[in-house]
């Protein structure tokens, strides 16, 4: 990387990490331990990665779990290779089936929103095809946490704490009492610093790990899965666990200043980040905290996530090329309607043709960049009784609208918001990065990437920088220590701006880069819990 070390000009609570052996960067240091031991028991990258994942669904459950969807990036032997585990809707269930039943939208919670989930698939995929260890070892601390406990950390205690609200006021003694029976026994969720554990997490890993995945999908977890759900009048079923298999696909990327930013294809939203990088290098931005730097990316995201919400549906189903969208002539036509007004962002006419994040790299020049969530903090509130099972609710992205790229199909995977980045340069691996946070994803990658590349920025100032995020039609939301003059002339613009009092729903990201001279260097995001490890 070609960033000033020196170049440091917001305060943060972090200090970049540098080292030579290993390094593993998520949202919880628990995890990220978790992952360092592996590394240091001579597993590599890939394995560091899965003993982070797993143990983040026991030491960060407001954000993930065995039921999420996973998506990574592996740089392996001179190549980068996507995995996208994020799995589709059941076969019984269809958009006609939900008006049916008298819903204009799917369900944010409760049984209708759930679709297959992937992670454990995921960890299987990524064992067997680049790991050194066995699966079995990789869980064994997230095992060892579900079992013997942990004291909660502080994001984590209040992202809890609003959804033991949120469940006890929909449905306690329901579908959602599994949910309260499992993370609020008492009554209440733990507070920072509580020691909390889950035995039964601890058992559904633990045959996770004993079958290599196959209790989950085709085996005795499974079964329970589908009875319990069946039970509650939902839709996922065993035939539809039985089905699934996760897919290695080709990366996606744009040349964005030398730079090549790669992303996840459809079904992921990575795409979203790519279209707005293309239009923003035809601009020349000169100045991070100024105006006309914060108006052209948050048209060029607005641009991005205009085409985005219409066109991206699982890749079976799309129905516009994803090289169309990624032209130059279709950035160029795009960047012509970037004024000096905030603009309607609407879709274009191409030519036809609750997250958790982590990265980790090796000595052996292995890097992952891996992502999993349940969706809206613990997902659908449905838990399997006794198994630590918090189910995801994906399936709340469908529309229900016929007529609408991304309408519920029984089979189909739906607009999903989750997304790994991956840098290199001259073919050559810069490394892993990325920025949880539901639709903040995308232009958390656009800020991430344009803080480094033009203007420098190193790894932690890169995540430090005060951020915007993009909520609807003219609608920019401010952090607080984005400068009060930018603020002001971005309204004397057209933008309807209102500043946060927090940075709660501006992202929460991690990088491990590799530096000239081999090392790594890692930086873990200010706005939660987050630790880089090495060694």
């Amino acid at each position: 990387m070609r960033y000033d070390p020196h170049h440091y000009p917001y305060p943060s609570r972090r200090i970049l990490q540098y080292a030579r052996h290993g390094m593993v960067a998520t949202s919880q240091p628990l995890a990220a331990g978790a992952g360092l031991d592996i590394l240091k028991r001579g597993g590599n990258a890939v394995d560091a990665a899965i003993a982070t994942a797993a143990a983040l669904t026991v030491v960060e459950p407001s954000s993930n779990g065995i039921g999420s969807d996973a998506f990574a990036l592996v740089w392996n032997d001179g190549a980068l290779h996507g995995l996208n585990s994020s799995g589709p809707a059941p076969g019984s269930l269809s958009a006609e089936t939900l008006r049916a039943a008298g819903h204009d939208t799917v369900p944010r919670f409760g049984v209708e929103p759930i679709t297959v989930p992937g992670a454990p698939a995921a960890w299987v995929a990524l064992a067997e095809r680049f790991g050194r260890l066995p699966l079995s070892e990789s869980l064994a601390p997230a095992i060892h946490y579900a079992e013997n406990g942990y004291p909660v950390s502080p994001v984590l205690a209040q992202a809890w704490a609003r959804a033991a609200d949120r469940y006890a006021s929909l449905q306690p003694e329901g579908v959602f009492r599994p949910w309260l029976d499992t993370f609020a026994p008492g009554g209440d969720a733990p507070r920072p610093g509580e020691m909390w554990s889950s035995p039964g997490h601890a058992r559904t890993l633990q045959a996770i790990a004993d079958t290599n995945g196959e209790s989950f999908y085709r085996g005795n977890l499974a079964e329970r899965i589908a009875a319990f759900l069946a039970r509650e009048g939902g839709y996922l079923a065993a035939e539809d666990l039985a089905a699934f298999h996760p897919e290695w696909v080709e990366p996606i990327s744009v040349d964005y200043r030398g730079y090549r930013v790669w992303e996840i294809p459809p079904n992921g939203q990575g795409l979203v980040a790519l279209i707005a990088l293309n239009i923003l290098k035809g601009f020349d931005l000169t100045a991070r905290d100024d105006v006309e730097t914060f108006h052209r990316q948050i048209e060029a995201i607005k641009l991005g996530f205009a085409d985005g919400l219409k066109y991206i549906t699982d890749g079976e189903h799309m129905r516009v090329a994803v090289d169309a969208l990624l032209s130059e002539s279709y950035a160029e036509e795009r960047r012509r309607l970037i004024g000096e007004r905030a603009l309607e962002p609407m879709p274009g006419d191409p030519p036809s043709g609750g997250t958790v994040y982590l990265c980790t790299a090796d000595e052996d020049g292995n890097m992952v960049s891996f992502i999993q969530s349940n969706y809206m903090g613990f997902g659908s509130g449905v838990v399997i009784p006794e198994t630590g099972i918090s189910l995801q609710n994906r399936g709340a992205n469908f529309s229900l609208d016929p007529g609408h790229h991304n309408v519920l199909v029984g089979g189909k995977r739906t607009y999903h918001t989750i997304i790994p980045g991956f840098l290199t340069r001259n073919d050559q691996p810069v490394g892993p990065f990325g920025v949880m946070g539901g639709f903040m994803q995308p232009q958390g990658h656009l800020q991430v990437v344009s803080n480094v590349v033009d203007f420098g920025l190193n790894p932690q100032a890169a995540l430090d920088a005060p951020r915007w995020r993009w909520d609807a039609e003219k609608k920019i939301s401010l952090e607080h220590s984005v400068p009060e003059h930018v603020g002001l002339a971005l309204a004397a613009r057209g933008h309807d701006i209102s500043w946060a009092l927090g940075s709660g729903g501006f992202g929460r990201g991690q990088i491990i880069w590799r530096n000239d001279e081999d090392v790594l260097v890692g930086a873990t995001e200010p706005r939660t819990d987050g630790a880089v490890v090495a060694w």
